[in-house]
């Protein structure tokens, strides 16, 4: 039992060290990109795509990294993730121009897509019921705070280290967690599963071009002929993938996997709870730095309640969650983080009075919500669709949040000003609040529909493995 427990926790630590790199570096290079573009030139435009060649690269290949994982093996898809990872992160390092680091970035992308679909899915045919949903929350805390400590860790490297140890610092945490990977074994692929190569192709340029159309709108305008022709291409791929996944014999995307109720609502939920996550938190870092006048390093500080609270709470909503059900937490916790997002758009923006309270009400909001929301989106799909039902989940927030912070000059007004940002953070209030009302009205806690939706899933696919069991949850 002893020895259970502790393969449990190592399998914990693996899925949440290669998590947490992989979201870090989301993060933590915002406060070096005035660095980088003072040393290699460029200008806004190299800043961007620093940022944005990471995020698309991600965004777009993820769905095929969870295939992928779910065919040859999570722990196998992980590992290789940590090496592509690692290279990359050394290729940013030692980039002698903005051309090769922005070519690292879109390499560390797709490294990052197949360390999170793999961790999730690892702790997801590990764990059931209220112990997966617990294990979920151990993730989630760990992993949740690396988007807010990356503008802190970041802005500390830069002012002390320089702008390059923002990648190389990744180097360690990579090589300690494929040590570990060595005292775990790997799960068993499934027999006879085929990639679904058409699919593949069509997601990959679906989401690229249609991320590449919100991203470069800002820069070249709705009517640039590139935009133009990616906002075409881009919506035209994922019909056509849409398409494709109903009469592929083996299809990359399930359309099963949609039957479940929870599964739906989950990822729909997640589509507005990730576009004021991703909104919120960039305008709060503008604002701070930009209006307030703090330094990267004090800006990150003053975001400091958010990773603290989830790392002290997240574990523990998420095993209520899986005692109780996930509807009550979705329903309630954006509607909590709502609430912060609201009381800093009261008064002066006084950091003290009101930016530190409502990241703290922001944070307490996340830890209630987070947890609950991907164990049942995991809970609604068979184990042996977890890396694909991690990815799904992964990819839309992903897209969701580029899509946010693609209008954010629209919302705030062109500038970064008190009214601007009051006016950003009621808009990302307003989404949070409509993920709450979609959790309240279309998540089900009973064991019934999780059950079922699970079953047909596993049945249209032919899957061998079956449903996993449900969660159990107690009135």
């Amino acid at each position: 039992m002893t020895v259970v427990a502790r393969d449990d926790r190592l399998l914990v630590a693996v899925a949440v060290l290669a998590s947490f790199v992989a979201f870090l570096d989301g993060s933590v290079v915002n406060p070096a990109l005035p660095a980088i573009s003072a040393e290699l030139g460029g200008g806004l435009v190299i800043q961007q795509w620093v940022v944005d060649g990471y995020l698309l690269t991600l965004g777009a290949l993820i769905l095929l990294a969870g295939a992928i994982s779910d065919t040859f093996g999570r722990l196998t898809v992980l590992r290789a993730g940590l090496v592509v990872f690692g290279v990359a992160s050394l290729l940013c390092a030692a980039a002698p121009s903005g051309l090769v680091l922005v070519a690292g970035r879109c390499f560390q992308g797709l490294g990052a897509a197949f360390l999170v679909p793999s961790s999730l899915a690892m702790l997801n045919a590990r764990f059931t019921g209220a112990e997966q949903s617990r294990a979920i929350g151990v993730w989630t805390a760990w992993t949740g705070t690396a988007f807010v400590i990356g503008p802190l860790l970041g802005g500390v490297l830069v002012e002390t280290l320089g702008w390059r140890w923002v990648f190389a610092v990744n180097v360690v945490p990579l090589a300690v967690t494929l040590t570990l990977t060595g005292k775990l074994t790997d799960q068993t692929p499934r027999t006879g599963a085929r990639i679904d190569a058409v699919g593949a192709v069509l997601t990959a340029v679906g989401l690229s071009a249609t991320v590449f159309a919100m991203i470069e709108q800002q820069r070249l305008g709705w009517h640039d002929p590139a935009v133009v022709t990616a906002l075409i291409v881009g919506p035209a791929s994922l019909i056509a993938f849409g398409w494709w996944e109903r009469r592929a014999r083996h299809p990359m995307l399930p359309p099963a996997v949609f039957s479940a109720r929870n599964f739906t609502v989950g990822n729909l939920a997640t589509v507005f709870l990730y576009a004021g996550i991703s909104l919120g938190q960039l305008l709060v870092a503008l604002f701070l730095q930009e209006v307030r006048g703090l330094s990267p390093a004090q800006a990150g500080l003053a975001t400091l309640p958010v990773p603290v609270l989830s790392f002290m709470l997240a574990a523990r909503f998420g095993e209520l969650a899986g005692r109780y059900g996930p509807r009550r937490f979705m329903a309630a916790g954006p509607v909590i983080a709502a609430a912060g997002f609201g009381w800093m758009a009261m008064g002066a923006g006084n950091v003290w009075l009101q930016t530190l309270p409502g990241m703290a009400l922001f944070g307490v909001g996340l830890s209630v919500a987070v947890s609950p929301l991907t164990a049942a989106v995991l809970a609604a799909v068979p184990t042996s669709q977890s890396g694909i039902g991690s990815a799904i989940n992964n990819a839309v927030a992903r897209v969701a949040g580029l899509i946010a912070i693609a209008f954010t000059a629209v919302i705030v007004g062109g500038a970064m000003t008190f009214d601007g940002f009051r006016q950003g953070v009621v808009t990302a209030a307003v989404l949070l609040v409509i993920a709450g009302i979609v959790s309240a009205v279309g998540i089900r806690d009973d064991v019934s529909a999780l059950s079922a939706g699970s079953s047909a899933a596993a049945a249209a696919c032919h899957d061998r493995d079956g449903p996993r069991p449900a969660p159990v949850y107690r009135d």
